[in-house]
């Protein structure tokens, strides 16, 4: 059942001053941001075959699960134009081109945009991916889209890019880790900067919901329970490889990444906690009945979630994935 979205429009109105004087504390100048030029073998120098031998080299010692995370994460981020167009389609914002989300929208894609970038040219180097496998993939996730349960709520979405910008920090983090322990400094250093951009852009979207919860906080809540009863679904949940059906490629990449402890179900219990503290759910005022009965509901969620967590068995590695040589 959709909820209500009486006061948005006016909290939403409130929100862009607040984005348009807070951006520089969760975006930086393009001058002083770094490139995927910065990590990769530079094509000019007479030593770039020798970097890229050299990039090989380090490459080959990746285990096949951190391959296909990798693989999984870099189409992920490479679906950005269907991200983009969806935060554009949000309800009760000023469609403004100077307005604080247009601005805000603009700039973030902007930086998310050299992730996927730079993770597709280290892998094309590699010499370990089918690329054409890859890239079909990337082309029917951009076209499959996705369904993630916010509509055009921007509190949902609001809601949602804040635990899943934590989420990605989390997997790329841990792939640094992984990277940097099978010998693969380079790809570790890539996925710490990209790590590093999702934290700042979390913190971005969590201050956005804080701002309207002081306003609007029954609405945020029941807006909050919502989406974590339908549960957070990750954006390339409909991922696929040619000749298979959508979302079908999903699992297996999944699978992978809790193998590995790159992302598991803890690390959403995790994120969810971070949320509960951060918005200080506990403390919040002037809720209605429903709003209290949605606090009590969240702030029970992540025991709940921890014990089912805890029962989860990872499937051992049997999936081929068909972008990978070899």
């Amino acid at each position: 059942m959709e909820l209500p979205v009486g006061s948005r429009k006016e909290v939403m109105s409130y929100l862009e001053p607040f984005m348009v004087n807070e951006m520089a504390d969760y975006l930086k100048p393009v001058e002083e941001m770094w490139q995927p030029a910065d990590f990769l073998p530079d094509a000019s120098k007479e030593t770039f075959f020798d970097e890229v031998r050299d990039l090989q080299g380090n490459a080959k010692e990746l285990s096949y699960d951190l391959m296909a995370v990798l693989v999984g994460d870099t189409i992920t981020e490479e679906a950005l134009p269907t991200y983009e167009s969806w935060l554009t389609m949000v309800n009760d914002v000023s469609r403004s081109e100077q307005g604080g989300w247009m601005k805000w929208v603009r700039a973030w894609t902007a930086e998310e945009n050299r992730h996927g970038d730079l993770l597709n040219k280290y892998l094309y180097l590699t010499g370990r991916i089918n690329m054409r496998a890859m890239e079909a993939s990337t082309q029917y996730l951009i076209q499959d889209g996705f369904d993630i349960g916010t509509g055009y709520d921007p509190y949902r979405n609001f809601i949602y890019t804040s635990f899943q910008e934590l989420a990605t920090n989390v997997s790329h983090r841990r792939v640094a880790m992984l990277a940097k322990n099978s010998g693969d400094k380079q790809l570790s250093k890539m996925c710490g900067v990209i790590a590093a951009d999702e934290a700042r852009h979390a913190k971005a979207y969590k201050a956005f919901i804080s701002k309207a919860f002081e306003v609007d906080a029954n609405e945020v809540m029941l807006a909050f329970e919502d989406m974590m009863r339908k549960k957070i679904v990750m954006p390339a949940h409909f991922l696929r490889e040619m000749g298979t059906n959508i979302g079908q490629t999903f699992g297996h990449f999944t699978d992978a990444a809790q193998r590995l402890g790159v992302y598991t179900a803890l690390d959403y219990v995790d994120i969810l906690k971070d949320l509960l503290a951060d918005w200080k759910i506990d403390s919040v005022q002037d809720l209605d009945g429903a709003g209290e009965k949605a606090r009590e509901y969240l702030l029970a969620l992540p025991n709940r979630l921890a014990r089912i967590a805890e029962r989860i068995k990872v499937p051992q590695m049997e999936y081929k994935f068909s972008w990978i040589i070899g």
